[in-house]
């Protein structure tokens, strides 16, 4: 039906659709500096003719009777947002993991004056001294003094590593805490979302919470994340559900605090390893989580600080096998044979657990017997040591240059994967965020549209006083 009246109706209902446009506009410039924030348009839709005949119809066609806002559409690109996860994923991967190999080259700081390098340099330097003056007491406390120098270094590397694993230990339950977490506001904020959305609401801003979280969980464990028709999210870690609807699922860290079983060869039930509340195991293949597992692995399972820990141990290890071997087929400055100059303590690891068997100058068996008590030939035998092919000095540089290019070779990949995050976050927000020049555009758009229905208005008030107030006067 149209008429003077139901012209009125059509203007008030675009001053009404305008003015919760401008609404829109406002809220998108107030959240300009937002984190998170995806811009919001309102859509509007024209409202049609009655077609339906009736008593006051007519034959002449007929407009619409208005517009009306029909939707907040909220500006999101899912598919730019998963490009943006999946390279979180990544970036926070790689990150974790050469952070992880930098820790371990700082406590190996070699070339140094400090390194085991600079140590070993010094003990087999000390032997060569002993062998040019076998009959020298200071040369002999030297030696005796440098073998325990190396004992301390090498019982002080293997702490510092051994405190870079217990901190990863801690990390990934830490981690885990905040997965848990944040899945259980992620099921939270379904909840909300379905709610709001089934009364007819807008739930843009719990959305773009809900997306900020996803992005989170997806720098912890790779997560991926899927829109249902009802508007929950699905996010799934491994291939499984960590968040359906309204519910989260936890998971858990599995396997020894104790470096030393956790790290044992073959791996154990006490390795370090991810797994859901249920027991079931759990693989993730990105996120820092998944990372930081991975340093906790036995070396046979990639893990880098098992790695260090077994290069110090072998560096201990070859040390006192290689020393003793020559040290018992010498004899001391009193004529009798040499034992053993290394050992071991019982139920140590090897690096922890050397100590210097002897502790009188005149036992170090720095002489051939057969040469007399003033030969120097068994200690010159063993300083050759410091440069031989199959030496601990070739065996620790060889793991020195090894973690060096794999450090920097982890860092260039971190560094690379967090420029495509950066470009992959870039288009994300020039896609969601908001633009104040065209915000302001459209708000301008709106007022003069406000002000156009608002002078229709006046237009059909000035004739409705004309048909009330004048029709029927003329004459009077």
């Amino acid at each position: 039906m149209t008429g003077t009246f139901s012209t009125l109706s059509t203007a008030l209902s675009s001053l009404n659709a305008q003015r919760q446009a401008l609404d829109v506009a406002g809220q998108n410039i107030a959240n300009a500096n937002t984190v998170g924030y995806t811009r919001q348009r309102a859509n509007l839709q024209s409202i049609s003719a009655m077609n339906v005949a009736s008593i006051h119809s007519g034959v002449a066609l007929t407009s619409g009777t208005g517009t009306s806002v029909v939707s907040l559409a909220r500006l999101s690109d899912q598919f730019l947002d998963a490009r943006l996860r999946t390279q979180t994923a990544q970036q926070a991967s790689s990150e974790t993991l050469a952070t992880t190999l930098e820790s371990l080259e700082a406590v190996v700081p070699e070339p140094s004056d400090t390194g085991l390098s600079s140590t070993l340099g010094e003990f087999w330097s000390g032997w060569q001294d002993l062998a040019n003056s076998p009959d020298s007491a200071s040369a002999r406390t030297v030696v005796l003094g440098n073998a325990q120098t190396l004992g301390i270094q090498l019982a002080d590397t293997y702490r510092s590593f051994q405190s870079q694993w217990d901190q990863a230990r801690a990390q990934a339950d830490s981690l885990v805490s905040t997965v848990n977490s944040t899945a259980a506001s992620i099921a939270d904020l379904n909840q909300q979302i379905r709610g709001v959305l089934v009364s007819g609401g807008s739930a843009n801003e719990l959305m773009d919470q809900r997306d900020q979280l996803v992005t989170q969980l997806s720098g912890l464990v790779g997560a991926t994340a899927t829109t249902q028709a009802d508007g929950t999210m699905t996010v799934l870690v491994g291939g499984n559900p960590l968040v359906s609807s309204d519910h989260a699922n936890t998971i858990e860290v599995a396997g020894s605090y104790v470096m030393s079983m956790a790290t044992a060869e073959p791996p154990s039930t006490d390795a370090v390893s991810l797994q859901w509340s249920n027991g079931t195991a759990l693989t993730l293949t990105g996120g820092s989580l998944a990372a930081t597992v991975t340093a906790l692995q036995p070396t046979s399972l990639g893990g880098p600080i098992s790695h260090a820990v077994d290069a110090v141990n072998d560096l201990a290890t070859r040390v006192a096998t290689q020393v003793n071997a020559i040290h018992t087929t010498g004899t001391d400055l009193n004529g009798n044979a040499g034992g053993d100059f290394f050992t071991f303590a019982a139920g140590l690891p090897p690096a922890l657990g050397l100590t210097v068997a002897i502790s009188d100058p005149d036992a170090v068996a720095a002489a051939n017997g057969a040469n007399g008590a003033l030969d120097g030939s068994i200690a010159d035998q063993i300083s050759q040591l410091g440069t031989a092919t199959d030496g601990p000095d070739k065996t620790w540089q060889a793991f020195v240059v090894d973690l060096g290019v794999t450090t920097a070779a982890s860092r260039r990949r971190a560094d690379v994967a967090e420029t495509t995050r950066a470009s992959a976050e870039t288009q994300q927000l020039s896609n969601a965020s908001v633009d104040i020049d065209e915000e302001m555009t459209n708000m301008l758009a709106y007022q003069h549209a406000y002000e156009g229905a608002a002078r229709v208005m006046t237009a059909i008030d000035e004739m409705l006083d004309t048909l009330i107030n004048r029709t029927g006067t003329v004459g009077r």
